[in-house]
Formats: C-alpha cells, sequence, structure tokens
C-alpha cells in the first residue's frame, strides 16, 4: 500500500513525522508526496494556536475528500488531536484513527489494527523521547534534532504543557547517537529543537545541561554547523555563552523569545524574565561575541497590554535593532490561564500593533543587513535558481524557513550543491543577502 503525509505546525512535530514515515517504510509501505496516489494519507496535527487549529481542520477535510477516490484510510494524529480528540471524532467521521500524542508510544500498534483489522499485540514499542531512524524531509544537508519534548514552563497563553505535558529531556548518549548516525547519512548542519532548550537536562541531570551537550556534539567530525532554537532568556548561563563562543562549529546565533520587554505583561505571562535581565542580556552577548546574531519573538495584544505597555516595546525593538524578528498576535487558547483573563485586547487593536511592528522590523533588517556588504561570509550552497542565474544557500545568519536567503550570482563558477563555499555580499534587500 501508498502511503502519504501532511505534516502541520513546527519543526518538533516534522520529526515525529519522520520518525512515522520510518515506521511505515520499515513495515514496507510505499510512502508518496501526492495524496491522490495514496492508500493511506496522515496528517500530523498542530493545535497551539487559532489559526494553527483552523489549518489543521481545513486540511482533514481537504484530505478526507480523497477517500472518494483512491484513499482507503484517513489517519490525523498530533496536538490537536491531543487536545480535542472526542470533538473531532463526532464531528469529522470521515477520519479512520485518531491518535493522540500521548498515545505515540503505541502509534503502530493502533495503525496496524486498524488497517489489517488484526488486534493482536504488536512485539514492537515506539518511542518518541528516544532515538529512532527516521527520514528526514528537509533535504540532503540539515536535519532538526529533538533533545527534549513538552514543556514546564507555564507561560500563561501557552498551552504546549496541557498537549505535551512537562518537559522530557532525552538522555544525552541517546541524542550522540542519533546526530553521529545523521552525520554518517551526510547531514552537515545538525540543528537543536526543544520547547525550551536551555533547560535542557534539567529534569533528567538536575541542571541545564545544553552546554556540555554541545561541546560532545562538536567532536563530531563530519559534522559542520550546530544550532541551538528556542532559547530561553533567563537560562541563557555564562556557561553556554562561552562554549558558543570557543566552538568554531556552533553557530553564533541566539534564538531567544523574550515575548514582551514591559514587566507588568510578562508578569502576567509567568514569564521568568524581566525587561532590565533581557536588556543586559542582549548586551552581554553582543560584547562578548562580536558577531552574534540574535533573533527573537514577540507578543502583541496580550490581555492588559496598555499602549504604554505597547509603546515601551516598540521603542525597545527600536533601539536594540534585532537581527531577526518575529511578531505574532496573542491567540486566547482554550484551557490556558491567560484565557481567563481580563481586558482581552480588540483583534483590530491587535493587528495594528502587529503591523506596526513588522514594518518597523523591515527596515531594521535591511539597515542591519548592510552591514555586512563587502564582507565574506560562508555559505552553505542547497539549490539553483529555477532561472539558473543565481546559486542559493544559507549563511550562519539563517535558519531555514525562518531567516532569510544568500543568493549569490552565477558568472559561471561551478559551486557544488551541497558544500560550504565562502563568498562577498555585494547587495541585499529587506531580508536577503546578495553575493558573489
Amino acid at each position: 500500500m501508498k502511503v502519504g503525509f501532511v505534516s502541520l505546525g513546527c519543526s518538533k512535530n516534522l520529526v515525529d513525522t519522520e520518525k512515522t514515515i520510518a515506521i511505515f517504510k520499515k513495515e514496507n509501505y510505499i510512502v508518496v508526496n501526492k495524496p491522490e496516489e495514496a492508500d493511506i494519507i496522515v496528517v500530523n496535527t498542530c493545535g497551539f494556536i487559532e489559526p494553527a487549529k483552523e489549518e489543521a481542520i481545513n486540511t482533514i477535510l481537504e484530505m478526507a475528500e480523497y477517500k472518494k477516490k483512491k484513499c482507503k484510510y484517513l489517519i490525523a494524529m498530533g496536538c490537536l488531536v491531543e487536545r480535542y480528540k472526542d470533538e473531532l471524532e463526532k464531528e469529522i467521521p470521515e477520519v479512520d484513527l485518531w491518535i493522540k500524542y500521548s498515545e505515540y508510544e503505541s502509534l503502530w500498534d493502533k495503525i496496524k489494527n486498524l488497517i489489517e483489522k488484526d488486534k493482536t499485540k504488536n512485539d514492537n514499542n515506539y518511542v518518541f523521547d528516544k532515538f529512532q531512524d527516521r527520514v528526514i524531509t528537509t533535504g540532503n544537508y540539515y536535519a532538526y534534532l529533538k533533545i527534549a519534548d513538552g514543556c514546564s514552563n507555564r507561560c500563561t497563553y501557552c498551552a504546549i504543557p496541557y498537549i505535551r505535558g512537562k518537559q522530557i529531556s532525552r538522555s544525552m548518549e541517546d541524542i550522540i547517537e542519533e546526530a553521529n548516525n545523521l552525520a554518517e547519512k551526510g547531514y552537515s548542519e545538525i540543528i537543536l529543537i526543544a520547547q525550551d532548550t536551555t533547560k535542557y537536562g534539567v529534569d533528567i541531570y538536575g541542571k541545564p545541561m545544553l552546554a556540555e551537550l554541545l561541546q560532545k556534539l562538536c567532536k563530531i567530525e563530519k559534522v559542520r554547523w550546530i544550532r541551538f532554537l528556542y532559547a530561553y532568556p533567563e537560562t541563557i548561563t555564562d556557561e553556554l555563552i562561552k562554549v558558543v563562543k570557543k566552538e568554531s562549529k556552533i553557530c553564533n546565533y541566539f534564538d531567544i523569545p523574550i515575548q514582551h520587554i514591559s514587566d507588568t505583561v510578562l508578569k502576567r505571562m509567568n514569564r521568568q524574565s524581566n525587561g532590565r535581565s533581557i536588556e543586559e542580556l542582549i548586551q552581554k552577548l553582543r560584547n562578548q561575541i562580536p558577531d552574534v546574531i540574535i533573533r527573537t519573538t514577540v507578543m502583541v495584544g496580550f490581555p492588559g497590554e496598555t499602549e504604554e505597555d505597547f509603546e515601551r516595546l516598540y521603542n525597545f525593538i527600536e533601539k536594540t535593532k534585532f537581527d531577526k524578528l518575529g511578531c505574532f498576535s496573542y491567540s486566547k487558547e482554550d484551557g490556558t490561564p491567560a484565557a481567563r483573563l481580563k481586558e482581552q485586547i480588540h483583534p483590530m487593536t491587535k493587528k495594528s500593533r502587529y503591523n506596526k511592528i513588522m514594518k518597523l522590523q523591515q527596515n531594521i533588517s535591511r539597515e542591519n543587513l548592510k552591514k555586512h556588504i563587502g564582507k565574506e561570509l560562508t555559505v552553505l550552497i542547497e539549490e539553483k535558481s529555477f532561472d539558473n542565474k543565481y546559486y542559493i544557500g544559507r549563511s550562519y545568519m539563517d535558519v531555514p524557513d525562518i531567516d532569510g536567503t544568500v543568493y549569490i550570482k552565477n558568472n559561471g563558477q561551478k559551486l557544488k550543491i551541497g558544500e560550504f563555499t565562502k563568498v562577498e555580499v555585494v547587495d541585499v534587500n529587506n531580508y536577503d543577502l546578495i553575493c558573489k
């Protein structure tokens, strides 16, 4: 039988999808990219915020249309299912099997029982927080490596702890085994992910162990670049900064979701940092790692955010000039403490504040990029443009599918896809670099 997959949401979800693909391949199913060719369609859903839930439901309904043709089984799994399985079963009867995130250990048993109508217990158990083979879907040069799942931070706006539970870190040995496996397969860039990477190890080792893990991963010879995403500001230690500065394989890149700068808003969010500590951290990073790239995400329209709170955030961004910045409007999520807060912000106010931040950051991004004109950068070449006029790649400043791109003018030079090369920056646009 042929099976097709749709993966929605974050890179952590994508890793779960890649593991599920590997399970099907191990059982001799054929993986296809077109839903019209699939006998089985699996949708891995996101349930983080309202737009993601809407996208998931629309995608499930879209995939259900293929059951009128070739598709025999439609399976939905993931975070949306974890939160709303009972309601979804009633509302979307076209789905043959709903698998909650908390049921992943018996995922294949459930799928096998559906397809073969066989209630015999399968001998294999697939535990998603331990190393198992994956079918990497992000190309041939980089791969995500999940070092922990769940979250113990309990930010008042976030549903992740209710979906995926408290943070559970993988053992260091297990992570290193998977990293070695990826390196042997030719992946030269490893991107560490978790809901909060800087608290890696606290639950199993009694203290943050990201710095030590990074040092061990740097010893893997075939890995060229290492990144870590979602570093919470309060647990970026001096030791971690020192390791990033010392180890040449670790990209000088910090992804720090500050969410806000107003202490009153941060307190209502139940964030563990405050405005002053955030400002001091950013200054420390820039002092100790001169070429550091700092990315952040901020939230506008959180319940009770006043015009004064917003203006402080706007002015802080204008002054700090983050290299990369994402902004999103607060989304009222069922079951979260913030959903019960009074002073919910009007949607039009949230949209207006979002637009102001993004317009500001567009100008900041272009000005920041101009500073690199005339400089030499190492770039991972990933493809050619459709018209063959450019090679396309990324520098240490760019996370795939999140940040900008490096365009290298094709002047007849023979650059190899998948290899690193040095180029000179000659021009920029709002988010990308033009090189020769």
